[in-house]
């Protein structure tokens, strides 16, 4: 009966306990609910309806059904055009910057204070604001009084001067310079974290087999990195593709619109910055905006679906 007594009373106190620990945990992640439905949420409706209208931000909306879709896949070559930049820089930009901060990560490993300056040096980029960094890039490649031509031209590497904004192909050099040097700090010690997790007994054992630093980085730390790598990879896509400011800030779309990137050319469209028209036109940059995260959700399902597949295959 005593033992009885005991199990009921402990059981009484244990359900007690949970419920109090399940509210604590209800309102520890309550603030991050309540931001969550706030600036995540909420906006995603708010293009999801005006995208249906045509709205200028003053006036009466005016419900139009799929004539902003209509307009985007048909009338709107500039929205393309943008996108396909968008692809071009992107694509450069993983391809050089996810390489150079796995190097960057295998070179500075070894906890040593010069390795810490480093590290330190080169996150920094990545804490500085995109405008200043967008600033900066266009002070250097300034055609007249820029540093990079002061330097091209001390060296002999080129006679007159390179205007750097004046074609598609060098002002999209620029862009993509400046943002894989913002990039490539933060990926790098995503990098360190994922090296720093593999078990030191596995070199270990390799150096004893006689295994080469080239076999070492090549069978046992690129597949021990490679959930790390899914992850940065997909982050910088994501990121990379949400480009805007820096574009803004270091080309504005010039030459002629070709350096325009998705974003930054439906940003122009919500504040009427740099379009023809003199308004905003909240309608149609809402289904630019809503067409732009259909394609990136496609992209990143797709980009799940195969390194999902490689995975697999490994």
């Amino acid at each position: 009966m005593r033992d009885k007594k005991q199990k009921m009373t402990l059981k009484t106190f244990m359900g007690g306990r949970k419920s109090k620990d399940n509210s604590q945990a209800i309102l520890m992640i309550l603030p991050l609910l309540i931001g969550f439905a706030l600036f995540t949420l909420y906006p995603m409706g708010w293009l999801i309806k005006w995208a249906w209208y045509s709205y200028d931000g003053v006036g009466t909306p005016r419900f139009i059904g799929i004539e902003n879709f209509i307009r985007v896949f048909t009338r709107d070559p500039y929205y393309w055009r943008a996108l396909i930049n968008t692809f071009i820089i992107v694509g450069t930009k993983l391809v050089i910057e996810i390489p150079l901060a796995l190097v960057l990560a295998v070179l500075l490993n070894k906890s040593t204070k010069i390795n810490a300056l480093f590290r330190t040096v080169y996150f920094m980029p990545s804490i500085i604001s995109t405008a200043i960094i967008g600033l900066v890039f266009f002070l250097m490649f300034d055609p007249f009084q820029g540093v990079v031509n002061q330097l091209l031209q001390s060296y002999g590497l080129i006679d007159g001067k390179v205007n750097w904004f004046g074609s598609h192909l060098h002002a999209n050099t620029v862009i993509i310079l400046a943002s894989i040097w913002k990039g490539f700090g933060i990926n790098m010690i995503f990098f360190l974290m994922g090296l720093q997790s593999v078990p030191s007994d596995i070199y270990e054992c390799a150096s004893i087999d006689g295994a080469s630093a080239w076999r070492k980085f090549r069978s046992i730390t690129l597949p021990m990195l490679a959930p790390f790598t899914q992850t940065v990879v997909m982050l910088t896509l994501v990121n990379s593709m949400k480009m805007s400011d820096l574009v803004l800030t270091l080309t504005n779309g010039q030459p002629s619109g070709k350096t325009e990137v998705v974003m930054s050319y439906t940003f122009k469209y919500f504040f009427s910055y740099g379009v023809a028209d003199a308004v905003s036109q909240y309608g149609y940059a809402s289904a630019m905006a809503v067409i732009t995260a259909l394609i990136m959700g496609l992209i990143t399902g797709i980009y799940f679906l195969l390194t999902r597949k490689a995975g697999e295959a490994i």
